[in-house]
């Protein structure tokens, strides 16, 4: 079958560059956000991205105990290494290289991401996907992805795209969601090469680079940033003159009140006190 590749007209400038923050997270896992609060309004329906990336067993080997989540989904997109995952609603994987791990918290769920090697690598990305507020009460649901179950595909210039959500140039991923319309592509261009992502006109996007270069609209975006793109224009085009990777974010505005109290995001106050109040009783757990 012949695959016709989208072209874009009008390519989506780089609007902010966000360098991220260096924090650490559950017992200590070094990483760097990307994007929190103040660009929650902006880059709705996404709350949050973590990115982490050290060969150092001190900056990861206590991973993230025990913690609770309510009202939005995670997506962990692990670049290197191995987590093991379990949560009280009775799921249990194990994330590895090339892999997804897709969790709706929804009502609540308790979980841990504890890393299952004792040296090397581990890098990846974690991203915070709102739930709309008639879904923020949802049973808690899990999905483990291989990176061999990621639809895959080679664009012109030789770039290799894996879709973990949305669709892509003909090409559906791995998950896709009804209300928010996520589209989530990593995409790998070699040297003296273009990229072209139709994007809906209604949609919010961003991309990060993670390793390497690209250049938007005469701007350039190096290694660890995260560019914030304009809402004119039909779709992203991504140039590289040496060898990039970065993933390509986009997805459909709730467009309603955000209320967040650390690992619990709703939509108002009171959600909120009674997220906290369901916690300490033991009636937030699946």
């Amino acid at each position: 079958m012949n695959q016709t590749f989208e072209t874009v007209g009008q390519s989506r400038q780089i609007e902010r560059i966000v360098s991220g923050v260096e924090t650490s997270d559950g017992a200590g896992v070094r990483l760097t956000r990307l994007m929190g609060q103040e660009l929650q309004k902006r880059l709705d329906p996404f709350l949050m991205l973590d990115s982490f990336g050290s060969d150092n067993p001190d900056d990861y080997i206590a991973g993230f105990p025990d913690h609770p989540h309510r009202g939005f989904e995670t997506i962990t997109y692990m670049l290197a290494g191995r987590m093991r995952h379990r949560d009280s609603a009775g799921h249990e994987g194990l994330l590895e290289s090339g892999g997804v791990q897709w969790m709706t918290a929804g009502r609540g769920v308790i979980h841990s991401e504890i890393p299952e090697q004792q040296d090397g690598l581990m890098e990846g990305f974690q991203l915070w996907l709102n739930l709309p507020s008639h879904k923020k009460m949802i049973p808690p649901w899990y999905r483990d992805i291989p990176g061999r179950e990621i639809p895959s595909y080679v664009a012109p210039d030789g770039v290799a795209v894996r879709v973990i959500a949305g669709r892509s140039n003909g090409v559906s991923g791995a998950v896709s969601r009804e209300d928010t319309e996520p589209l989530y592509l990593d995409i790998d261009l070699p040297g003296e090469s273009a990229f072209h992502a139709i994007l809906p006109a209604t949609h919010n996007a961003f991309v990060c680079v993670y390793r390497g270069e690209i250049e938007m609209g005469g701007k350039k975006l190096a290694e660890k940033r995260l560019a914030v793109l304009s809402s004119e224009g039909d779709g992203a085009i991504l140039k590289a003159a040496s060898p990039a990777r970065a993933i390509l974010v986009a997805g459909r505005p709730l467009n309603e009140p955000i209320v967040q109290y650390g690992p619990f995001v709703m939509n108002t106050r009171e959600e909120i006190y009674q997220a906290l109040s369901d916690f300490r009783e033991g009636h937030l757990a699946g």
